[in-house]
């Protein structure tokens, strides 16, 4: 708990006051990530593959964006640093040790911007959710990754729609900003790579299945290429009665 307090202060100071908030679900994943990493590595090796799959042939390679960069865990940041002229992660928090771990690197074109990538806000004042309407401004766009990031735009999206009075939001709110984000992706004037885990099973130890959740709200992906299981909360993790593991796709 030390080392996560630690770094939650050293966040603190370098995250925009909008998102301070969010800074302690970073920790708790990094803390869980760094609990589970054996369980964790095939599936942080299968998105990285994943990605430089997805970007293997591009002729041109000037500009990558990754949406929802996160702990940089299941991003070949190496690969995309050597291989682009600029690099640009996007996340609504980036870690102090992200941070620290990138300048000791020496990745000097590697850029971090922090943003809400849902599209909650726009629709809550009656918009239309353009959440990535500022890919558009990004020169030499070439690349863009989402990873790992649209099941956790629905999950967020949800527990601020059950927090509303009544009628505040559209019913079918989270099942918008999923297809909002899936279908910009898919108008991207420019070659894209999405992983994400589109549901889970709840496992007892016997075997029995208890839960199998829809994480994507009922929205398809298409050019789907693989797709893998990641285990989320090994037994023990999260009880000692059950484990949850997550069903993950790639499509590009």
């Amino acid at each position: 708990m030390i080392a996560e307090a630690l770094l939650y202060a050293a966040t603190v100071p370098m995250t925009l006051k909008k998102h301070r908030r969010f800074i302690r679900y970073s920790v708790d994943l990094w803390s869980r990530a760094g609990r589970c990493s054996r369980q964790w590595a095939e599936h942080e090796e299968r998105s990285r593959n994943a990605v430089t799959s997805a970007m293997a042939g591009l002729r041109q390679k000037r500009t990558a964006v990754v949406l929802g960069s996160g702990l940089l865990r299941d991003v070949p940041i190496e690969e995309l640093s050597e291989n682009f002229d600029t690099v640009v992660l996007v996340d609504l928090v980036h870690l102090a040790s992200v941070r620290l771990w990138l300048r000791l690197k020496g990745y000097s074109n590697v850029r971090l911007i922090e943003r809400d990538l849902s599209g909650y806000d726009e629709l809550a004042v009656g918009r239309q959710p353009e959440p990535l309407a500022f890919l558009r401004t990004v020169p030499y766009l070439d690349f863009v990754v989402s990873a790992n990031l649209l099941s956790q735009i629905g999950r967020g999206a949800k527990r601020r729609y059950e927090a509303e009075e009544n009628g505040a939001m559209p019913a079918d709110t989270v099942t918008q900003l999923i297809e909002a984000h899936r279908s910009a992706l898919e108008a991207a004037p420019c070659r894209t790579c999405l992983i994400t885990d589109i549901s889970y099973a709840v496992i007892d130890r016997n075997g029995k299945v208890h839960e199998e959740p829809d994480l994507l709200h009922g929205v398809s992906l298409s050019s789907v290429q693989a797709n893998w299981k990641w285990p989320v909360a090994p037994l023990g993790e999260e009880s000692a009665d059950y484990r949850i593991v997550h069903e993950v796709v790639a499509a590009y």
